[in-house]
């Protein structure tokens, strides 16, 4: 079933088996170190017979740390931690790149000792996020307090950054993953240099939208100093506005990022652009052909797909891959699931982010 889906595919220089990836599942089973734990290293080695593994959100600097269990790249325990799970997902026969992430503005000074976030101007982000567990936390959900104003970045700030980026490529490849995926994408620092409303800079980094693409262009730079472009991915969501992002033109905006990316010849671009309202509103105007139009590698697409729809984007050309994020909760058999057409199970969300192994890595395979 699902040929498209089903089919080998090179993305830059890595041989996929199949085109079904696993998309970044924020689960928070780090411990208060941000080291990445054995249970993780079991969860995503069950998961292993995908395409391509991409990571959970790994943060590059303790201020771009702003999630409670969310592991780290930035130190030589968190380097080890990650080695164990890699080295599980390739003992099953899988790969695995790691996601690069700086939470900027959306990380609570309750992480950082009390300091104001850093972002690209003084704007705060729309909602509330999970605070740290009280010193009374017994486990269940934490605490959650809304975003603050962060402190506009001076270039020292920028270059940190900058600098944070390329230090754990660099850890990446010690940790034994195949590749790296910058997140350029969901509201973090990135894109809140990327989109319009959230950057109003008057320097170098602000303004016109090539401006704005500066910060993405100097991080991929610093990445592929690092790791080999063809073993290298980005992700982008030009269109969402969750946590209160918004571009003037995010036609342009992707237009843009697909000549940056074509000109480092990077693997791919992972674009968030659902097909159905989820987890993300479907956009009313799809950046998908702008894109395209100035990228001349792979296209992985995210956004509601199931494996018809999957197979339907490849076979048309709108995807060279598509990935899945909450049905692999449940799915741990997700690529046999979606071939041979089985029921999918239901997530209990009551555990995405707490549990440990419970809501984690003990959801059965399909049992017929």
């Amino acid at each position: 079933m699902h040929p498209h889906l089903f089919a080998p595919v090179l993305i830059g220089t890595l041989d996929l088996p199949n085109r079904v990836i696993m998309a970044p599942l924020t689960r928070a089973r780090s411990g208060p170190d941000q080291v990445p734990t054995a249970l993780m290293a079991q969860y995503y080695a069950q998961r292993a017979d995908c395409g391509l593994i991409v990571s959970e959100a790994t943060a590059v600097d303790p201020l771009g740390m702003g999630w409670y269990g969310a592991p780290g790249l930035y130190n030589p325990e968190m380097v080890a931690g990650w080695r164990v799970v890699t080295d599980a997902v390739h003992a099953a026969g899988g790969r695995m790149f790691a996601q690069l992430w700086h939470m900027g503005r959306l990380v609570l000074p309750d992480y950082l000792g009390g300091d104001l976030p850093i972002g690209p101007s003084a704007i705060a982000g729309e909602g509330e996020t999970m605070a740290p567990p009280p010193p009374d936390y017994t486990g269940g959900f934490l605490p959650m307090k809304p975003y603050v104003v962060p402190r506009e970045m001076d270039q020292a700030d920028i270059d940190r950054v900058v600098a944070s980026y390329g230090a754990a490529a660099r850890n990446a490849v010690a940790a034994g993953f195949d590749g790296v995926e910058i997140h350029g994408a969901n509201g973090y620092i990135i894109d809140q240099f990327l989109q319009s409303k959230t950057n109003l800079r008057s320097d170098g980094y602000g303004g016109e939208v090539s401006n704005r693409a500066r910060l993405l262009r100097e991080i991929i730079e610093v990445v592929a100093a690092q790791v080999n472009p063809g073993r290298i991915g980005l992700r982008i969501s030009p269109t969402s506005e969750r946590k209160g992002m918004g571009d003037e033109d995010p036609g342009a905006l992707a237009e843009t990022i697909g000549q940056i990316a074509g000109e480092f010849g990077i693997a791919y671009v992972h674009l968030i652009e659902p097909i159905a309202a989820g987890f993300m509103e479907k956009p009313r105007h799809p950046v998908m052909d702008r894109l395209r139009a100035s990228y001349a590698g792979a296209v992985i697409q995210n956004g509601s797909f199931d494996a018809a729809t999957a197979d339907a984007f490849i076979a048309a050309g709108q995807a060279d891959a598509v990935s899945f994020g909450r049905p692999y909760i449940a799915n741990p058999d997700l690529v046999e699931r979606m071939r041979e057409d089985r029921p999918l199970a239901a997530a209990n969300f009551d555990y995405a982010y707490v549990g440990g192994g419970c809501g984690y890595t003990d959801y059965p395979r399909y049992a017929g």
